[in-house]
């Protein structure tokens, strides 16, 4: 089944709310890699080379969202431009004695684990598309044990310039929902992403060919209340789409069924059926 959503779909910045702006930058930028791009009252840019695509919102005292019982983030995924690069994360992660957890999913490598206000993260590589296997529409995704003695092999190096490489970027994003039928009557039915593949409790969503854009789950939040307005979470992710035609076309779709959307600058805010808040941009427009 082709995606309503155009193949040139991706995912764009991604903004968290967290309680401490020290703690949170010892991790994202001097452990993890990334780089500070822009700081300024309360916010701060990071990102790969002179690309911001992750942002903190920092909320002094903001609570941490209870990982069970509500709705939110799972995690969201950064997707490094290679197995290098992979190798290079985790060994400046593993020397800072933060506990990882890992997995090879067929279609990536990747690793997981929490920042200090209980964000999920998860950093992976993908491997080429011609190695994804395909049936009927869905992709074969696993989760073996992680080769990481191959993976450092290639690029577990300390190196002189301790950012993530250039080409870095939010690669999807994974929500805990309240129901999985009307998870994917919005995500699927409405914005248009198609079903890339299920297991129990679980939806894979994306566009284009892509092993998944939006993961969704009900593991710990199944009929679930959204998290508390002000805790720390995700405050908004991004859908990028090529051109102002295709935003259009999503904003008739979200009208026609009978949800606001919000009109910006450079594209449309609408939000999911648990408050997620979800903006959708011109692929080249400013951030």
């Amino acid at each position: 089944m082709a995606s309503i959503l155009p193949a040139g779909t991706t995912l764009g910045p991604v903004i968290l709310r967290i309680a401490d702006e020290k703690r949170a930058l010892a991790l994202y930028e001097g452990i993890i890699g990334l780089k500070v791009i822009e700081e300024q009252n309360g916010k701060i840019a990071l990102g790969a080379g002179n690309e911001s695509f992750l942002f903190l919102d920092v909320v002094p005292g903001a609570p941490s969202r209870p990982r069970r019982g509500t709705t939110g983030l799972y995690h969201v995924a950064i997707l490094l431009p290679d197995r290098a690069a992979l190798g290079s994360a985790i060994t400046r992660i593993a020397n800072a004695g933060i506990k990882l957890g890992a997995a090879d999913h067929n279609v990536s490598e990747a690793i997981y684990l929490y920042d200090a206000d209980g964000n999920g993260l998860e950093i992976y590589r993908d491997r080429p598309r011609h190695e994804w296997h395909w049936s009927h529409g869905t992709v074969t995704m696993g989760n073996a044990p992680l080769d990481f003695e191959g993976i450092l092999a290639e690029g577990g190096k300390e190196e002189r310039d301790e950012h993530v490489p250039a080409g870095t970027r939010i690669g999807h994003i994974h929500l805990q929902v309240a129901d999985l039928a009307q998870a994917e009557r919005f995500y699927c039915g409405v914005l248009g992403f198609v079903k890339t593949a299920a297991r129990d409790g679980a939806l894979f969503v994306s566009a284009g060919g892509y092993h998944h854009h939006i993961g969704l789950n009900v593991w710990d939040s199944h009929n679930a209340p959204p998290p508390p307005k002000m805790a720390a979470g995700l405050v908004e992710f991004t859908i990028k789409l090529p051109d102002a035609a295709e935003i259009a076309a999503v904003k008739s779709r979200i009208e026609d069924a009978g949800i606001k959307a919000a009109n910006r600058e450079n594209g449309i805010v609408v939000h999911d059926p648990w408050h997620t808040k979800i903006r959708i941009a011109h692929v080249c427009a400013s951030d």
